[in-house]
């Protein structure tokens, strides 16, 4: 797997967070790691791995805690710091925070002898930029990438050529998200269509800055659905 891996120093945080191994026993056949949101940590998302175990009985989940204390919440963590402040600082946080991911992803795949496309990427929130961030730029490709309510950055700065065989993306949304407006959606649904990105989009009416019973049924069966597609 590669990855611009240029920003990780020596002194980078390990990340690690909770598990689920597979509900079938055994090896794990392919790898769900769950990217949580800004002011959380991994357990606010490790249970969507139960949800899930029976569509993905064979797969091993994990929800790494990011990589620096929430600086704007006496717990929980950041994958990069907000002021909310700078419009420029979503683009250069998941930038700073990818490499980092990026290195955690090649180590897991390795303890489970699983190349990348055996990997899917879920995130929530802040999660899900950084999910879209370094699921698109690594290669090979994981096997898909859900975003659930978040944005891809990239979508500000136009490609000068398409992605070159890229994952399936599925990008999830509240209607009524009061914290990343559901525009955020359609923006980068449009953008990643035009950099050659195979993308489906799910809206959820009624729902604000969260993840309902809904899109943790669309979640998993676009995840098994892309597993499925990318059989060995």
């Amino acid at each position: 797997m590669s990855f611009p891996l240029d920003g990780v120093s020596l002194d980078a945080p390990i990340l690690d967070g909770p598990r689920l191994r597979p509900q079938a026993g055994g090896a794990p056949d392919s790898l769900v790691v769950l990217l949580h949101g800004y002011g959380a940590d991994g357990r606010d998302l490790i249970d969507l791995g139960n949800a899930w175990a029976p569509l993905l009985p064979h797969a091993a989940f994990i929800s790494p805690h990011a990589p620096e204390p929430c600086g704007q919440a006496p717990v929980g963590r950041q994958w990069f710091p907000l002021t909310f402040q700078d419009p420029h600082e979503l683009t250069r946080g998941a930038a700073a925070a990818a490499p980092t991911l990026a290195a955690f992803l090649e180590a897991e795949l390795a303890k489970h002898d699983l190349p990348p496309e055996r990997l899917v990427l879920f995130g929530f929130s802040q999660g899900a930029m950084m999910a879209l961030k370094v699921g698109l730029e690594m290669t090979p490709h994981p096997a898909a990438i859900v975003s659930c309510s978040g944005m891809w950055v990239g979508a500000a700065t136009p490609r000068s050529e398409p992605f070159a065989a890229p994952p399936p993306v599925l990008l999830m949304h509240g209607e009524d998200d009061e914290l990343i407006p559901a525009q955020a959606l359609f923006g980068s649904a449009q953008a990643l269509a035009a950099a050659g990105v195979p993308v489906q989009w799910h809206l959820s009416p009624g729902l604000g800055h969260g993840i309902d019973a809904g899109e943790v049924a669309a979640a998993g069966a676009f995840i098994a659905q892309s597993l499925a597609a990318r059989t060995p």
